[in-house]
């Protein structure tokens, strides 16, 4: 007969557990406690029941233990951690020591908790501590040690710390310690140490999540070569940690970034990665593979992006209508038109729709090549191609707008006025402000300003108000016409209606003032454009400038450029040529120097014009000393002289009467310069020895133009006309009338009165005929 279970009570009473148990008395009271349980229906109640005190009094005991922890005076060395660890009634376990660990909320405590909990359980191999925990911190204890310290904030040096001693104790990395360590150490800019992490890791635990992961920080802390090192070991073709479609994200988000200071990726190894990475069925989505196409033809390496786009259609990845715009763009910026039309029709081999996008960029860039005809053909092709092969697509304003404007730039505004009626019969696209901008502008440059005035009054009334571009082309029209007056008369009428011209406006009317020397009413507009308080800029006063300048008011130009200087704006090189030049005119060069002066102290470089014109001067006034210095400092500034800067010389030693020095600097062109002589230079020496009665050395020189190729013009002939009847040579005089006939070089005023004297006066009037005629007239040919 089986002896009678004794009860819960009766057992207790026969073992009681001791203050400080044995791990023999602890396992004997355990052993008691489980054969204590009622076989009863009551012992599933009184388990239930046992089981949840148990776990309250853990969770009371963990508790209390965390808040001895967080608190200022932990005694390391007392007996209350003790106390508090072994009033449980159930183990100290491993999973209570985590949550402790996770709850101090110091990684530096619980690292301290950590090295108490090992010493104590080191020195007291029988507590109970001691006998559940294992000897050595498992990998998971120090992974909650380690998201502990990632969330405080020196972070960089807790995990460095509590890496090197989890090395020194043995401890290895789990994949999820190795993934937090790369991310907090990529963050805090140490992307080595990353590196590191990795490779300690097991590398049976390293997996395509964790190949990301470091990438990412790699690519960030612009370590491209490192992350494209780390790439390729994912590519191999036997590597167990093949890219997925966040690798390519990471990958191609890198590529796209605008500013990469020490390494840029080129377009060859875009091309080569898209290649590796699409054998493992990644490419790049439709926005990057767009961004891509873009970055790429912005960067001039449009072939490059022909390549990228055409690679992904061979190998299957997913090509949208937005990418092949995007390259059909940059194409248009290279006028390759032929590559457009062949990607529209790849576009429709491979099933991608054009959008009204897509044909808009190819009527836009054939309307720039003023190909308008086949931008006709393209805009009509839109409406039609459903009728074969699908969806039509209808036009927007924006396409019509393009067309419109390319029309009228070839001066077919006609044309494009047809364009607006149709637009209107299309219930979703209405002429607007720009359309009409497009053919006012158009009418105005052919010189149409009543058409353009009639449009005028045409947007108005279908509810179209005229903006600041309809003002400026009517008032541009008007001033290249002639129509000065009119213009400012319509200017005013714009202001009353409430239309306030801009520095667009202003310029135009003060230029076209200065170029009819009304100098008055350009410096009163230019007034009246300050106190009205439009926004200045730089043209409007290299506009005055250059109009006080040319008429010769040059105390007043330098005046209003120091205006421009206090208004916050530099003069330019060419500005200070104008005023150099019309100081030169009016044989102030001090004042010129002076210029040049100013101009080398705001650091602005001057040009060959600049040196030209002063040698120009220098030469007329016979000062070829102070001409040849400037010359050479012409020289010492990097900039070549040109047949300019010779022709100058030249004509200044002419005038002097100095024609061996002249012709020392002719001989000197072909052969120490390497310029050659141009027609003007020419002319200038032929009349210099026509005057100097040396006309067989004029021929000669006219030969020499002859051999060299170098045109003859009316003035060398007229030349050599004078030169001759000085010296009665009409045979040759003859001759040349026969060259002239032959180069196309037709007579002027200045030809007919120099031979019409002379023939007349030796009885040659029907030579003269005959030459009036186009006929020939040497003795040979009669």
């Amino acid at each position: 007969m089986r002896a009678k279970r004794a009860s819960s009570a009766q057992l207790t009473k026969l073992v009681l557990l001791p203050k400080n148990p044995t791990r023999k008395e602890l396992s004997l009271f355990l052993f008691l406690r489980h054969f204590s349980l009622d076989v009863s229906s009551s012992a599933t109640t009184t388990t239930t029941t046992t089981t949840a005190a148990a776990a309250d009094d853990d969770a009371e005991a963990v508790t209390r233990v965390v808040e001895l922890l967080q608190s200022q005076d932990v005694n390391w060395e007392g007996e209350k951690l003790r106390q508090l660890l072994s009033s449980s009634n159930s183990p100290f376990t491993h999973f209570r020591l985590l949550q402790i660990i996770r709850r101090v909320g110091d990684s530096s405590k619980a690292l301290k908790f950590l090295e108490w909990i090992e010493q104590y359980t080191s020195s007291s191999s029988s507590s109970p501590i001691s006998s559940s925990l294992p000897q050595a911190p498992s990998a998971s204890v120090y992974q909650a040690l380690f998201e502990l310290a990632s969330r405080e904030p020196d972070y960089d040096q807790k995990l460095s710390q509590l890496l090197l001693t989890s090395k020194a104790r043995g401890v290895p990395l789990t994949r999820d310690s190795a993934s937090l360590l790369i991310r907090c150490f990529g963050r805090a800019q140490m992307a080595m140490e990353s590196v590191r992490v990795f490779n300690d890791l097991d590398p049976s635990l390293r997996n395509t999540y964790l190949y990301n992961t470091l990438i990412d920080v790699l690519f960030k802390s612009d370590r491209t070569d490192d992350a494209l090192r780390i790439l390729n070991d994912m590519l191999a073709p036997d590597s167990s940690s093949p890219p997925n479609d966040v690798t390519g994200s990471i990958v191609f988000s890198a590529l796209l970034k605008r500013n990469q200071p020490r390494r840029v990726v080129s377009g060859e190894e875009i091309i080569e990665l898209i290649s590796k990475m699409g054998e493992s069925g990644v490419f790049p989505d439709a926005v990057r593979l767009t961004q891509l196409v873009t970055k790429l033809c912005r960067s001039g390496n449009t072939g490059r992006a022909w390549d990228v786009l055409h690679l992904v259609m061979k190998m299957g990845g997913a090509v949208e209508v937005p990418s092949c715009n995007s390259l059909l763009t940059g194409l248009g910026r290279e006028r390759d038109l032929e590559r457009m039309n062949l990607l529209m029709s790849e576009m429709k081999q491979i099933g991608i729709q054009p959008s009204v996008v897509t044909f808009g960029i190819l009527i836009n860039n054939l309307c720039k090549s003023r190909r308008v005809d086949e931008a006709l053909q393209v805009f009509e092709k839109m409406s039609t191609e459903g009728e074969n092969a699908g969806v039509a697509v209808q036009p927007d304003v924006i396409t019509f707008n393009t067309l419109i404007d390319g029309l009228c730039k070839v001066g077919r505004q006609e044309e494009g006025l047809t364009l607006v009626d149709r637009m209107k019969s299309q219930l979703s696209c209405s002429p607007n402000i720009v359309t009409y901008n497009c053919l006012i502008d158009g009418f105005c440059k052919a010189g149409e300003i009543e058409r353009s005035h009639e449009l005028l009054e045409r947007m108005k009334e279908e509810g179209v108000p005229p903006d600041v571009v309809t003002l400026n082309s009517l008032v541009d029209g008007m001033c290249s016409h002639g129509r000065i007056s009119r213009a400012v008369e319509f200017f005013r009428d714009m202001q009353r209606s409430g239309l306030k011209g801009n520095v667009v406006t202003y310029t135009t009317l003060i230029n076209a003032f200065c170029h009819v020397n009304n100098i008055d009413k350009a410096m009163e507009l230019f007034e009246e454009m300050v106190g009205s308080g439009c926004c200045r800029d730089p043209v409007v006063y290299y506009t005055l400038i250059s109009g006080l300048g040319r008429a010769g008011r040059l105390d007043d130009a330098w005046s209003f450029a120091l205006k421009m200087q206090e208004a916050g704006f530099h003069l330019d090189t060419m500005s200070y040529n104008i005023l150099i030049s019309g100081f030169c005119k009016k044989k102030k060069l001090d004042k010129a120097y002076e210029m040049l002066k100013q101009m080398e102290k705001e650091g602005i470089r001057p040009d060959g014009v600049t040196y030209n014109t002063l040698i120009g001067t220098l030469s007329k006034e016979g000062d070829f000393s102070t001409a040849h210095q400037v010359m050479r400092k012409m020289i010492d500034e990097g900039l070549v002289p040109t047949v300019v800067t010779y022709g100058a010389l030249i004509n200044g030693y002419c005038r002097a009467g100095l024609l061996d020095e002249a012709m020392k600097i002719y001989r000197d062109l072909g052969s120490t310069s390497k310029i050659p002589p141009n027609t003007v230079i020419y002319n200038i020496l032929i009349d210099s020895h026509c005057k100097d009665k040396k006309i067989e050395a004029a021929l000669s020189l006219m030969d020499e133009m002859h051999i060299k190729g170098v045109p003859p013009s009316t003035t060398t002939y007229n030349a050599l006309f004078k030169g001759l009847q000085e010296k009665n040579w009409l045979d040759k005089a003859f001759e040349l009338m026969d060259q002239m006939h032959t180069k196309a070089c037709n007579p002027d005023y200045v030809t007919m009165e120099i031979l019409t004297e002379w023939l007349s006066a030796v009885g040659e009037t029907a030579k003269l005929k005959r030459f009036v005629e186009g006929y020939e007239v040497s003795v040979s040919n009669m």
